[in-house]
């Protein structure tokens, strides 16, 4: 019924007769068309195997997917084909966001080794999301790069926003070429976790740079961008290096229907990002202490996109976190709203969001505790109740 591949012959036998069929120096090589060939036409003679072992059909595809697969290796090296429930680097790790709330949105936070790009107007929050991100980094141990094509980065907001400013690498390229294959580089070293570019419309090409002014560059760096991902996107995935670019919109002319809004860059940054977020400046907080932001999951390869995140970010202070977790704490259902107070584990905590995150701020014990429970509900985990902590109550 069928014939089977050894090496270096195939064995099959027809109306009582064995036949040795040898294999071609060119499968010996790493060709397999001769081998094909055979096999097909034992399949179709319904040419039974015969070496001994009584091998069915099944049986004989699977020791000819083996050889393929050892072959491969041979050829390519060891890991270069591999059963994808073995290769535990496809098990995507994800890296906190600073805000609970969007991490849920994310499913776990922003995916190691993939490419996130934050698009909005300007002032929306895209800076701010991007060194939360590498704060978080730094608190875990991990290595930051931020590279600032805009020439705009602020130490003193990174440093009240808990970045490691001693610590943090910066680059200011003067090209966008120059930029890109700097973060090629830091990528492929597999020393540095996260790398931010600030933005993709500060990448300009050299071309433009040392052209004048009325001459035209069409595509000019929509190819620069096309080209530079092609390169990062592998070696992303071997390094687990997240990187974030940040991206500014623009307007298209003469579109009647639709969003005449679109990115820079082109369109490969959208087809190359496993996530895209969406940022956009809401309102404006109460005695303008800051702005709340919308947030939507424009695309997401790792969780169901489309989903919406309003976050509250202060003015030299940055995402409101104790704000984030008790959101994320009301809607699981850990923390009770009752009129304007606010209970957890039938204690009343305070009454009045404010002053409920005043108390949060001075009980660090009971915030840790919080978070852990949020984010362990979110994983589909539940805290044992003796881990609880015990709450100060409140009467009125």
């Amino acid at each position: 019924m069928v014939g089977f591949l050894y090496t270096p012959s195939i064995w099959i036998t027809s109306n009582s007769r064995l036949f040795n069929i040898s294999i071609s120096s060119r499968c010996k090589r790493g060709y397999l068309e001769d081998s094909k060939k055979y096999f097909a036409l034992a399949v179709s003679k319904n040419i039974q195997p015969s070496n001994g072992e009584g091998l069915t059909q099944k049986d004989a595809k699977q020791r000819a997917l083996e050889g393929v697969l050892q072959q491969i290796e041979k050829t390519y090296g060891r890991g270069s084909i591999m059963r994808l429930g073995e290769i535990e680097s496809m098990k995507v790790e994800t890296t906190p966001s600073g805000s609970v709330t969007l991490d849920a949105a994310l499913g776990g936070g922003y995916p190691r080794g993939r490419l996130v790009e934050i698009f909005g107007p300007e002032s929306s929050g895209k800076t701010t999301l991007a060194l939360h991100a590498i704060a978080e980094v730094q608190k875990s141990g991990g290595v930051a790069a931020f590279v600032d094509a805009e020439h705009a980065l602020d130490p003193a907001y990174g440093s009240s926003l808990g970045v490691d400013i001693q610590s943090l690498l910066v680059s200011q390229p003067d090209t966008g070429e120059m930029a890109l294959e700097i973060v090629d580089q830091l990528v492929r070293s597999a020393a540095v976790d996260i790398v931010v570019i600030d933005s993709v419309a500060a990448l300009v090409p050299r071309s433009e740079i040392e052209g004048d002014m009325n001459d035209q560059q069409m595509g000019a760096q929509a190819r620069l961008m096309s080209k530079a991902l092609r390169k990062i996107t592998g070696s992303m995935s071997r390094s687990q290096c997240t990187v974030i670019f940040l991206n500014q919109l623009r307007q298209k002319i003469g579109v009647l229907f639709g969003s005449p809004e679109v990115t820079s860059g082109g369109m490969a940054l959208k087809y190359y990002s496993s996530v895209r977020l969406d940022i956009r400046r809401k309102d404006t907080l109460k005695d303008n202490v800051g702005i709340r932001c919308k947030v939507k999951i424009a695309k997401n390869k790792i969780a169901p996109p489309f989903r919406v995140v309003e976050l509250n970010i202060l003015f030299g202070k940055g995402i409101d976190t104790y704000g984030c977790l008790l959101d994320a704490a009301e809607e699981l259902g850990l923390v009770i709203r009752k009129g304007s107070w606010y209970s957890y584990g039938g204690n009343n905590i305070a009454q009045g969001k404010d002053a409920c995150v005043e108390y949060m701020k001075s009980h660090s014990d009971f915030v840790s505790q919080l978070e852990l429970q949020v984010r362990g509900k979110l994983a589909g985990m539940v805290i044992p109740r003796e881990m609880d902590v015990d709450v100060e109550p409140v009467y009125d």
